[in-house]
């Protein structure tokens, strides 16, 4: 039986590589899953996401002229609508409310930061700025990090 792109099929795991799984389905035909098509959040390690004979639910996303299938797991999977927090997105904001942002606050709004309290002058911050970077200058060198500045690795 032949596979149709955009069908989902019961599958088996039959084999794992770095780089994604192979999966007999249930029609005879064996596709591959990419990594990338594991699971909604970043799979790293794809062992700890499945097993081999482990069965699993695939989406046939594509057939190239090779016959070879490109399936989906993430996607053959029912998901909730995701909110902004899932999608590691921040909320949307309206063009004119990113305009308005980007003003002065308003006299009545009191506006306090830790990093630049209002009673310090603009010489103290700018001095306060230069002894944090400096420190962390001195860190660098200390541990060996530090880039000297030399271009495409020519220090000669």
């Amino acid at each position: 039986m032949q596979s149709l792109v955009g069908e989902i099929y019961e599958g088996k795991v039959t084999g794992l590589t770095t780089f994604g799984a192979f999966v007999k389905m249930s029609n005879g035909e064996t596709g591959m899953v990419h990594i990338s098509e594991v699971a909604s959040q970043y799979v790293k390690d794809i062992n700890e996401h499945l097993a081999e004979g482990q069965d699993v639910k695939v989406k046939v996303l594509a057939i190239n002229e090779n016959n070879k299938i490109s399936l989906s797991i993430k996607q053959a999977a029912p998901s909730a609508p995701k909110t902004n927090e899932q999608n590691g997105r921040r909320p949307q904001q309206s063009f004119r409310s990113q305009r308005n942002s980007d003003r002065a606050p308003s006299p009545n709004v009191q506006k306090t930061s830790p990093a630049a309290p209002a009673s310090m002058s603009f010489e103290d911050m700018m001095a306060k700025f230069k002894q944090e970077s400096d420190e962390k200058i001195s860190v660098l060198k200390k541990s060996g990090d530090f880039k000297t500045g030399s271009r495409r690795g020519y220090n000669k």
